[in-house]
């Protein structure tokens, strides 16, 4: 949800990880308790670090792993149903798979039912998951468990974790908190506010009080702004059920329907067709008490401050707790705390130094302008919420086209309101255009362009995020007869030099784009010495959904293809495969000790000896006996970055 915030504050706020460590973000633990019925239920819970998610038990086909549970057969007992899963989970629709997936983050618990005339007994076997995160995904792992169960009391196998990893959350909460805090100074801007500035100075200015109790009476005033707004988002973040929550918020239809509602009812506002205003008494009430002077007066001056402006705040609090609440429970008292000190800062500064108050521009119809330009911008999320519906329920109503279209016609709209073409009720006329608009009318004529060539089956990476999925839409140029018009120009299938010997596993694996290579380690370094070419390695997944879209965003570039096709010999190593090898394959690992059985083991065990991590992708340059000759590369969409470091390992050769 942050990257919907993010783009309506102005901004995009990027999170780089880091691929040289083993990435293995699940930690699992095994107790058991007593049901009401006499049996016993094994409970499995995991706990998934911030930024990263398990996915669930039941995944179609071509997906990625799904979580499974094997657990072994006894005569001391017998199972009783299957393991179910006891947190709802999100269920979204994944673009490099084309489907959707389930998938759960933080604590996650799975139950299965057991029977037993035991007093003791112990219930073996091992779950298989597999986990990713913006970035890179782990091999599928397997975790065991021994589960020891008494008539007595229930005991854990293993001791839970000792959390989450709090450093990645405390980033995801720092990014809110910084569009919270523009989100604030930008409420500055709108008429309701605009013109208290020299009311709030005039307080302040009168009295002859030394500078240490005028610096103490501003810090009352805008502390108490803080903590009203601060306020809001403790009763939001109290009243909501933690994850189970936020997963309904962002799912389930009836909160998707109501907030359409909500920003349809705040865009409605804005371009006013009426005004959001709280009981004049509230007004009164603490305006009254503000008459009264001291020290309490400045707290009341806030709360003042606050009421008055709610007519124009209140759409930008109310939509920025819907996308708060969607997340864990302190979002919603963080985003609150961050829009107060937003908004506070300009009346605190105004009130220590009255003089900046000359440099302002005076109040006018530029600050319904201001209102009418978000009521615009709340219009375009709205559609998100519904095309969030469209998507989870499968509806296919809402398709990319019309989602598409709706946005168009809104920006385009903008771009004629922002002109004077087009004038609400609240609006002056416009006798001529300043700069500042001048450079909102391209922008907003130049978005709507932009989203043009998305009707005929452009990617939009930009905002691929915002944007139902591609396979949604009914017209897309990519999918007829006739040449793609957003394809790279280049001959996939040409390849100047074949293999040196028939590649093993060649039945199971391919490349894409007509590439040749091996899938195995040992042949393709050989075929390297033969040929007398660098070695490339691609550590990639069946179920990698980040290793797709590198082959379909930067692998595409004909300048990438034509120096993998003629430089490298290509070793593209499956980290993630299940099939089972004879016992004479099996390969002891230098790292564990254990044996690795498995295409995939053997495969990510090779990744983790040579470079020390697990993830996918990565990408090596290595000489004929898999020495790296440059840093290896991790995801990365940037294209002249990715053929630099190809161009530095074929020198380094």
């Amino acid at each position: 949800m942050i990257r919907k915030i993010s783009l309506l504050a102005g901004f995009i706020i990027l999170s780089v990880l880091s691929f040289s460590q083993i990435y293995d973000p699940v930690s699992w633990s095994f107790s058991y308790e007593k049901n009401a019925s006499g049996n016993y239920d094994l409970i499995f819970t995991a706990s998934v670090e911030a930024r990263s998610h398990l996915y669930g038990m039941d995944i179609p086909d071509g997906g990625p792993i799904p979580t499974s549970f094997n657990i072994k057969e006894s005569d001391t007992y017998d199972l009783v149903g299957e393991v179910r899963e006891m947190n709802e989970g999100k269920i979204v629709f994944d673009q490099a798979f084309e489907m959707e997936i389930k998938y759960f983050s933080g604590e996650v618990e799975f139950r299965q039912t057991v029977s037993s005339d035991q007093d003791h007994f112990s219930v073996t076997g091992h779950v298989t998951y597999m986990a990713c995160d913006d970035e890179r995904c782990s091999p599928p792992q397997d975790e065991e468990f021994n589960i020891s169960i008494s008539s007595g009391e229930a005991i854990q196998d293993n001791a839970l974790a000792e959390g989450l990893e709090v450093e990645a959350e405390r980033r995801g909460l720092l990014g809110l908190l910084l569009v919270s805090l523009l989100l604030g100074m930008a409420a500055i801007l709108t008429p309701c506010v605009f013109p208290m500035i020299p009311m709030t100075v005039a307080f302040f200015s009168q009295g002859t009080e030394s500078k240490g109790k005028l610096f103490i009476k501003a810090l009352i005033f805008a502390l108490s702004i803080v903590l009203i707004y601060s306020s809001l988002g403790i009763i939001v973040s109290l009243t909501s059920a933690g994850a189970g929550f936020a997963n309904t918020l962002s799912t389930h239809w009836i909160p998707n329907i109501l907030f359409f509602a909500l920003f349809i009812i705040f865009a409605s506002s804005f371009f006013g067709a009426y005004e959001i205003i709280l009981p004049n008494k509230w007004v009164s009430g603490a305006d009254s008490k503000v008459d009264k002077g001291g020290m309490l007066a400045a707290f009341f001056l806030g709360l003042t401050t606050v009421l008055v402006s709610f007519a124009c705040t209140g759409p930008i609090v109310g939509a920025l707790l819907v996308e708060a609440a969607s997340g864990s429970v302190l979002r919603p008292t963080v985003g609150m705390f961050g829009f107060g000190l937003g908004f506070a800062f300009p009346f605190f500064l105004f009130a220590l130094f009255p003089s900046v108050m000359s440099r302002l521009p005076k109040s006018g119809g530029w600050l319904n302008s201001v209102k009418v330009v978000l009521g615009f911008i709340m219009l375009a999320f709205s559609m998100k919420f519904l095309s969030t519906i469209d998507s989870v329920y499968g509806l296919g109503i809402l398709t990319r086209d019309i989602y598409l279209a709706i946005w168009i016609v809104l920006f385009f709209l903008l771009g004629l309101y922002l002109m004077g073409k087009i004038k609400f009720a609240l609006d002056s006329d416009l006798k001529h255009i300043g700069i500042f608009r001048f450079v909102l009318i391209i922008a907003a004529f130049s978005f709507a362009v932009y989203l043009i060539p998305g009707l005929f089956g452009a990617p939009l990476k930009g905002i691929s995020g915002l944007l139902p999925p591609e396979s949604s839409a009914r017209f897309d140029l990519k999918q007829t007869n006739t040449p793609p018009l957003f394809a790279p120009i280049t001959d996939l299938t040409s390849v100047k030099e074949g293999p040196c010997s028939e590649p093993g596993y060649a039945e199971k694996f391919e490349l894409p784009y007509g590439l040749k290579g091996y899938f195995d380690l040992e042949q393709g370094l050989i075929c390297a010495k033969e040929k007398d070419k660098p070695v490339f390695l691609d550590f990639k997944g069946h179920a990698c959904s980040n290793c797709k879209e590198m082959e379909a965003k930067v692998w595409s570039d004909p300048r990438v293809l034509e120096r993998l096709r003629n430089n490298f010999v290509i070793i593209a190593l499956y980290c993630d495969d299940r099939t089972r090898l004879p016992e004479s394959e099996w390969v002891v690992s230098s790292v564990d000790g254990k044996n690795k059985k498995t295409i995939g083991q053997i495969n990510t065990n090779h990744e983790i000896e040579m470079f020390g991590t697990n993830t996918q992708p990565l990408y090596a340059i290595t000489d004929h006996d898999g020495n790296p000759l440059v840093d290896p590369m991790a995801f990365n969409l940037n294209i002249e970055e990715y053929i630099e470091w190809l161009d530095s390992g074929i020198q380094k050769f």
